[in-house]
């Protein structure tokens, strides 16, 4: 671990296309181009030797850090401090708009804001996950590395003509580009890293800089100033706002799962894949998360993409159904994983995988929670056209003869299939949501079937999913296994919160799954999940049960919860998948998921502290 900083130390950028990470001590040590999806650049997480960074950082041993987004925006600021001096960098993405575009831009902005300060600097970049070599070429207005697979990164200088050398050395290192760049109180530089340029290096003139800077800052302020929610908690949950739209790639309107891959569950364990792809559950959260707040485009852009995908397999007879759990983000469906030998993982926690072999797994829930976001998204005035209720038909007509069957379930796992429960009370939600479009809005549907079908498998979870002798549902059928998942019973209406049967539940969950506030998903020892190895609390899990105690009256106990769990936030409020004994994030960074959960959560909590 003392080679890799924690995973919490980091902040999150984005152009929308994109995303890189930067530790607190000023390290780019995450970036893949042209996309979320691309192989990296910049990938020294994942090895510290062999990944690629790019580092800006004090000369002198001994430096305080910090760290903090300026308000409302997504620019981030790395501070340090000397007795000598205090100096901060200013990185930002200029925001690249709904074009798909190989060119993506990074500008770090170095300044001297008290005494002196002298910083290194070293862009070291590893094109295709480190796989293939290039070249340095310095020129007297940059730097350009030349990959032999023809990618191209440039490096442009932020300086006035004008100005006074600062840099004080200026080395080729192997084809790596190293300087150090000493200034003085008011005195700043920078450089622009750019990907796919139309031209050579050039000098960024300061007024340049300012006007990417201005219209980035003001991007992001009059993105955010659309939120309609003024509630308890406003800045943490725009901050989630925020943090998602980092991770929406905005050609498509797809949200990737996180903008990592490989980060592990367990230090030394194997649960480490791939979340650079879009899930079809996410969007049943996002939808209800972005309507909450009043980002209705971005709703809309999910709506569509996922729209698309189930139009473009209805009618499949493919294995997984007509949907598959998961995507890329240009609606693709090539995730072949593989995994990357070479490099040693973070912390030493190989495998690395990317690429994902979950995405043709067969997961029954999906089709309830994309009929759930659809009738949801329904309800807030973005409509479903003729073509896309065929195609929901021709989805549901497959759903009819394949629900009660085994499957994978909603954790991935790789254990074999099983009955799992929340895959059946989805189902359940799919017809429900399904009868309810065709009587609000006169849609034409096999309604009969639909009920009969919705009522068998109610009956069917009462009477399998539920544990007498544990006093609570049970992860799948014949088993007496507890699992998070079914907090989410209450929150679809499968069953009213107040119910003695919920209430039960919950308690034998908070028994069995709960420690010191956070959830656990399952206990992998009474279920065997095909992975060896353990994992941490699941940050997703906890603000579920944050929503289902909300939702039971348990509001004291919930709010608890809610304010415990913002003290695992790092310093940026930003969540990663999982939280481990100690505290520590651990798992993808950060996680789409947890704050589409955090978001719902303090909306239901919120609600029902005022109602009290």
């Amino acid at each position: 671990m003392d080679d890799y900083p924690l995973i919490e130390n980091h902040g999150l950028l984005g152009d929308l296309q994109t995303a890189a990470l930067v530790t607190t001590d000023g390290t780019v040590d995450w970036l893949c181009l042209p996309r979320f999806d691309s192989p990296s650049v910049f990938g020294a997480l994942l090895d510290k030797d062999k990944g690629g960074h790019c580092t800006v950082r004090p000369t002198h041993a001994m430096y305080a850090t910090k760290q903090l987004y300026l308000p409302d925006t997504a620019v981030l600021v790395t501070r340090f401090m000397t007795e000598a001096g205090a100096g901060e960098v200013l990185d930002f993405m200029p925001v690249t708009g709904t074009t798909a575009t190989d060119c993506h831009r990074l500008v770090r902005l170095v300044r001297c804001v008290r005494g002196a300060m002298t910083f290194d600097v070293e862009v070291a970049p590893r094109f295709d996950y480190g796989r293939t070599a290039h070249r340095l070429h310095i020129t007297e207005h940059g730097a350009l590395f030349a990959a032999e697979n023809g990618a191209v990164l440039t490096a442009h200088p932020i300086r006035e003509p004008e100005d006074e050398r600062l840099v004080d050395v200026l080395t080729d290192r192997g084809n790596d580009l190293h300087f150090t760049l000493s200034l003085e109180a008011g005195q700043q530089r920078g450089l622009m890293l750019e990907s796919a340029a139309d031209g050579p290096p050039r000098q960024i003139r300061l007024a340049q800089y300012q006007e990417l800077f201005d219209e980035t800052i003001r991007y992001w302020r009059t993105w955010l100033g659309q939120s309609q929610y003024s509630g308890r908690w406003r800045e943490t949950v725009e901050r989630s706002a925020i943090t998602l739209k980092l991770m929406t790639y905005a050609p498509s309107g797809a949200l990737v799962a996180a903008p990592t891959a490989a980060l592990p569950e367990q230090l030394g364990g194997e649960r480490n894949w791939d979340y650079r792809f879009t899930w079809i559950r996410d969007a049943s959260f996002s939808v209800y998360a972005l309507l909450g707040l009043g980002f209705t485009e971005e709703a809309r852009a999910f709506i569509n993409w996922l729209g698309d995908r189930v139009r473009e397999r209805a009618g499949s007879d493919g294995d997984s159904g007509p949907l598959n759990i998961m995507y890329r983000v240009d609606g693709s469906s090539d995730l072949k994983e593989e995994l990357l030998e070479h490099w040693e993982g973070y912390a030493r926690s190989a495998p690395v995988r990317v690429g994902n072999g979950a995405a043709t797994q067969l997961q029954l829930d999906i089709y309830g929670e994309a009929l759930d976001s659809i009738h949801f998204a329904h309800r807030h005035g973005i409509r479903l056209g003729h073509q896309g209720w065929l195609s929901l038909l021709t989805n549901l007509e497959w759903l009819v003869d394949h629900w009660d069957q085994a499957g994978e379930g909603l954790w991935e796992t790789r254990g074999g299939r099983q009955n799992f429960t929340y895959g059946r009370v989805m189902s359940w939600v799919a017809f429900d949501r399904a009868l309810r479009l065709a009587e609000s809005h006169g849609r034409p549907g096999p309604t009969a079937r639909w009920s009969s079908e919705r009522d068998a498998i109610y009956e069917q979870v009462m009477s399998k999913g539920w544990s007498g002798e544990r006093r609570a549902f049970v992860q799948h059928y014949g088993s007496d296994v507890l699992d998070s998942s079914l907090l989410r019973m209450s929150t679809v209406g499968f069953i009213t919160p107040e119910d003695p049967l919920w209430t039960s539940a919950l308690d034998a969950m908070e028994q069995e799954l709960v420690s010191d506030s956070l959830v656990y998903r399952y206990n992998p020892e009474a279920s065997p999940d095909g992975l060896r190895g353990s994992e941490g609390t699941f940050s997703l899990c906890t603000f579920m049960y944050v929503d289902a105690l909300a939702r039971a009256g348990r509001t004291t106990r919930a709010r608890l919860v809610f304010e415990k769990m913002m003290g695992y936030a790092n310093h940026l409020g930003l969540y990663s998948e999982e939280i481990d004994p100690t505290g520590r994030q651990l798992g993808n960074f950060p996680q789409a998921f947890t704050h589409l959960a955090l978001i719902d959560a303090a909306l239901t909590l919120n609600d029902a502290l005022t109602s009290r």
